[in-house]
């Protein structure tokens, strides 16, 4: 039986609002959408979810507001067994929202509001400490202070626990706070965000990648979407391509390939037999509506795996 590891994430809870739309108004226009969805998201949450899902026990370390949203998003977290205990009302701060709209190819666009995400500090990492550095890895991503980001990292390499960092939303940063990383995992506009490179084709990720590396990360490995992820480190690239599958929402979709690949490298899968694993698990997330709510449990995952993923 494969170990079961234990993971921690320092990050963002949002609820997510989801319009699916036909097409985007135009400044000053009303139009109607199609449908709507409200869920729980956040993309450290979201991949806390995936981990929790694929198997990993976690934990959560973040902050919620004191509106309605706080108290609903930390019953979630208990519902489905994360522990939640360093997961903290903010008083008079909102949660975390993200209007997210979809287009009929599945293709979304996402305003997030950080709210009480942006009040998790380092001194709150160091409240956590004691958990944290019982975990076998912490995720991380980058709707929280760039700050806390970089203070995370630098507590996980100090204290020897492996470091996935998603640089969602992306933004310009200090490639020297986070040299330290085991994994960088950026998907194609995250990628060219950061290093001013395009990134349209796996040739343009293999480039973007090198830059990355040649910066002080370890390890990268760039999300493709449809293509599939580019697995980069100082030794060499390799492409390995995604599965075939009926995309209906791709919103969380990184999310669902960080949570599940933190969990299938924890499990002591050798490091490309987890990126493809985690390839088919976020491919899975795009065949029904939402976040959380499209990621598969462990039991229907490995169906799909022994379907699917031999070869």
């Amino acid at each position: 039986m494969a170990k079961r590891p234990r993971i921690a994430v320092v990050g963002s809870a949002n609820i997510d609002l989801t319009t699916f739309t036909a097409q985007f108004p135009k400044p000053g226009e009303t139009i109607f959408g199609q449908k709507f969805d409200l869920g729980f998201g956040g993309k450290g949450a979201n991949q806390a979810v995936a981990a929790k899902l694929c198997g990993a026990e976690v934990f959560m370390v973040a902050r919620v507001g004191s509106d309605l949203f706080g108290p609903a998003t930390i019953k979630n977290f208990q519902n489905l067994g994360i522990d939640a205990s360093h997961v903290r009302q903010v008083e008079g701060v909102s949660s975390g929202v993200a209007p997210i709209f979809v287009d009929p190819s599945g293709q979304n666009r996402i305003l997030v509001v950080k709210g009480a995400n942006d009040t998790l500090k380092a001194a709150d990492v160091d409240e956590a400490a004691d958990d944290l550095k019982r975990a076998d890895c912490i995720v991380l991503q980058f709707e929280i202070p760039l700050e806390t980001v970089y203070y995370t990292v630098h507590f996980a390499r100090k204290n020897g626990i492996r470091c996935i960092l998603n640089p969602a939303p992306a933004q310009l940063i200090d490639v020297k706070a986070i040299s330290d990383l085991d994994y960088f995992v950026p998907n194609e506009s995250e990628a060219e965000t950061i290093t001013g490179m395009p990134v349209r084709n796996v040739e343009d990720a293999k480039k973007c990648a090198e830059k990355l590396l040649s910066s002080g990360i370890g390890r990268v490995i760039i999300t493709l979407g449809a293509n599939g992820s580019l697995l980069a480190g100082r030794e060499g690239m390799e492409h390995v391509p995604a599965f075939n599958v009926k995309a209906v929402d791709s919103t969380g979709a990184g999310d669902a390939f960080i949570g599940s690949f933190a969990t299938f490298l924890g499990e002591g899968l050798p490091e490309r037999d987890a990126v493809r694993r985690a390839n088919l698990y976020a491919g899975l997330s795009t065949t029904s509506v939402g976040t959380q709510k499209s990621f598969y449990d462990r039991s229907r995952f490995d169906g799909e795996w022994a379907a699917k993923g031999r070869g």
